[in-house]
């Protein structure tokens, strides 16, 4: 019986231990498989923030290219146009009419105007009893060529210029009108009531007066040189005049000049050393050669005189003339300002520069060695520039120091350092790092400067040099763009 008891129990405890066995799970690790587009991205991403912190705390520097130019100086001045102009005045009073085109050149006894004393030909202008055909193809090519004259020299804000080209446009209106009736002249002339005036000098015919025309260069004055203050007065047909009014006016010479006010004494003397300039005119871009003259003085100012032997007829209606002179400017390597330096540099003589190992300039400095004897040591320089003889060159101060002897090669002679000159110059970074090299300024204005080009120590067309000196220091390493 407890045999039998005990089989039981063996076979109870085999079958609970395999079944215990069976129900033991193991957890399954999956192999490690990366995802390489993944792992691509992460490295460009801190790639990225790596470049973008470094740009950001990087010194960026802006390199220009040098090139030949020239400056261009700014000589453009209002002028005052001066002409030999003669002012017939009405010998009678009533009203005036005019007959010819302004600009039309008049021989000596050519009809110049009529004055009406009772208006007859004003009543017959207002009352249609002229030609139906008032106006011919001529007389509107005129027209619009005046119109189109305004229209490209007009500028916004000047209200004179445009009421003076109403005026003017009036008049020769009016002035066609009058040509119309010309064909009943005979007619009217029996009344002694109209009288014809003539010219009494050759010249070109002009409906108009300013104050101007009696002055010349040696009579102006800093206020005649106000343009705001200009006024013209225009003279216009079947307007009524008292004896002894201006009637018309005569210009009676080609020969003719225009006045500038010069800024300062410089630019006076200048001039007069040229004798001969060449001036453009701004309004219609023609140019052409001026004899000057010039006079003033630092209490009245300073004054030029040009004048001209053709071209009068062209600018006859204007009184101040926009011009520029077209002087010769200095050539070179152009750069701007912002790229100038000055550096201290030592003066040595040059005939204590010697080459060391591989032909490298440079100086033999006394020195004392560790057991106390006096010595020489090879030290390398770079040269930026010498004196015009060719007897001094300068050195960086980066190398020596002040107090420091020189040895001469061969010889006995010292040189101690200790004088300084300051230089101009720009850095260079053909190399990748700011090299300083000097300039020597011909012309500059307020942004640019010419400067001497294929200098010993200076530049060349085409180097790159830092736009603004003061990002950088000297041999500073450095990353343009």
């Amino acid at each position: 019986m407890f045999s039998k008891a005990l089989s039981y129990s063996i076979r109870v405890a085999f079958v609970l231990s395999k079944n215990t066995k069976s129900s033991k799970v193991t957890a399954y690790r999956r192999p490690l498989n990366p995802n390489v587009g993944v792992i691509i991205f992460i490295v460009i991403l801190v790639y990225m923030g790596i470049s973008i912190v470094r740009y950001a705390t990087a010194k960026h520097i802006v390199g220009y290219e040098v090139r030949t130019g020239s400056l261009s100086s700014s000589n453009i001045y209002q002028g005052i146009a001066l002409r030999s102009e003669e002012i017939m005045k009405s010998e009678y009073a009533g009203h005036i009419n005019y007959y010819s085109q302004e600009g039309t050149r008049l021989a000596t006894g050519k009809l110049a105007y009529t004055i009406d004393e009772t208006g007859e030909i004003a009543e017959q202008l207002n009352s249609g009893e002229a030609n139906d055909e008032l106006f011919t193809k001529d007389d509107y090519a005129k027209m619009q060529s005046e119109i189109a004259s305004f229209t490209a020299k007009f500028r916004p804000g000047s209200f004179r210029q445009v009421y003076d080209f109403k005026n003017a446009l009036s008049s020769e209106l009016v002035k066609v009108t009058n040509n119309s009736i010309l064909s009943d002249i005979q007619k009217i002339s029996s009344s002694s009531s109209v009288h014809f005036c003539n010219t009494n000098t050759t010249g070109d015919i002009y409906y108009y007066t300013d104050g101007y025309e009696d002055k010349t260069f040696d009579k102006l004055k800093l206020a005649d040189f106000d343009s705001s203050a200009y006024t013209k007065n225009i003279l216009k047909s079947n307007s009524l005049v008292a004896k002894g009014d201006p009637a018309c006016k005569i210009e009676t010479a080609e020969d003719w000049s225009v006045a500038i006010r010069l800024p300062d004494e410089k630019t006076a003397k200048d001039l007069e050393d040229r004798k001969v300039v060449k001036v453009r005119f701004l309004k219609n871009q023609d140019e052409s050669w001026a004899t000057i003259t010039t006079r003033g003085d630092d209490k009245n100012g300073w004054y030029a005189n040009l004048a001209f032997t053709n071209s009068m007829i062209t600018f006859a209606g204007d009184r101040f003339i926009d011009i520029e002179l077209l002087t010769t400017a200095s050539s070179g390597l152009k750069i701007p300002k912002s790229a100038l330096v000055d550096g201290k540099f030592f003066v040595i003589p040059a005939r204590f520069v010697t080459k060391g190992t591989g032909d490298k300039q440079g100086v033999l400095r006394s020195t004392v060695n560790d057991d106390g004897e006096k010595t020489t040591e090879f030290v390398s320089v770079s040269l930026y520039g010498q004196d015009e003889k060719g007897e001094d060159v300068y050195v960086d101060q980066s190398a020596l120091r002040s107090g420091d002897v020189l040895q001469m090669t061969d010889s006995s002679e010292t040189f101690t350092i200790g004088e300084t000159k300051d230089l101009t110059g720009v850095y260079n970074i053909n190399k990748g790092y700011a090299d300083f090299r000097t300039v020597t300024k011909i012309e500059e204005n307020d942004a640019y400067a010419i400067v001497k080009p294929d200098d010993l120590y200076g530049l060349r067309e085409y180097d790159f040099i830092v736009l603004n000196a003061k990002d950088v220091n000297p041999n500073e390493f450095v990353y343009s763009r």
